[in-house]
């Protein structure tokens, strides 16, 4: 119990969070992040203009809309634009200071752009959620972007696999009430999803 294996090595199994490498996240909950994404397309309708943020269950959600040409993406993710480079979606990516650990475009300069859009709904990814300490991530500059993200968004969707649910990470940039609803696996503590519910918050699990 003093080491938790994950691909490529291991973590603690306590404390607070940190960050892996893209790629290997990528690895972490596969399945589970799939079936995460599956159920996020739901919520989108033609004509929409939606954010993507970074992170690899956002991911798998920019594979399914490739056939989407009657959408508007707005995303700050490389790895998300790379992905949409063919046919689909408008997209617009967001500028701002490069982060190599998440693929991301965050900080400051973000803002020349975000400040000046709206869109319908904002999926957004966490490193860490919990009911009393809200989302949090491991980056003052990445937390900025996404809480800007947030204040421009009709309506905010969080994809965060059950390993998320109940940890706590560096920054926070948002409260659990910021929410519309929150996706999630059927690995996810009931206790800690009840007290998201409580809060009004629409929680899908999966």
């Amino acid at each position: 119990g003093r080491a938790k294996r994950v691909h490529g090595g291991a973590v603690s199994p306590e404390g607070r969070l940190n960050e892996p490498l893209f790629d290997d996240k990528t690895a972490i909950a596969a399945k589970e992040k799939q079936r995460i994404a599956e159920a996020a397309i739901a919520f989108i309708k033609p004509r929409d203009t939606v954010f993507l943020d970074g992170g690899s269950t956002i991911l798998a959600v920019a594979a399914r809309l490739q056939g989407m040409s009657d959408i508007t993406v707005v995303t700050n993710s490389l790895r998300v634009v790379m992905s949409l480079s063919g046919n689909g979606p408008q997209v617009i990516l967001v500028g701002g200071e490069f982060r190599r650990l998440s693929q991301t475009f965050v900080g400051p300069l973000s803002g020349a752009v975000l400040d000046k859009l709206r869109v319908d709904t904002a999926f957004m990814g966490t490193i860490g959620l919990s009911a009393s300490s809200g989302l949090t991530t491991t980056d003052p500059r990445e937390a900025y972007t996404k809480e800007l993200v947030m204040n421009h968004a009709g309506a905010i969707i969080l994809l965060a696999d059950s390993s998320k649910i109940g940890k706590v990470s560096f920054v926070r940039f948002g409260i659990v009430d910021n929410l519309d609803a929150l996706i999630t696996d059927s690995g996810a503590p009931g206790a800690e999803l009840q007290r998201f519910r409580k809060k009004g918050i629409r929680v899908i699990t999966c």
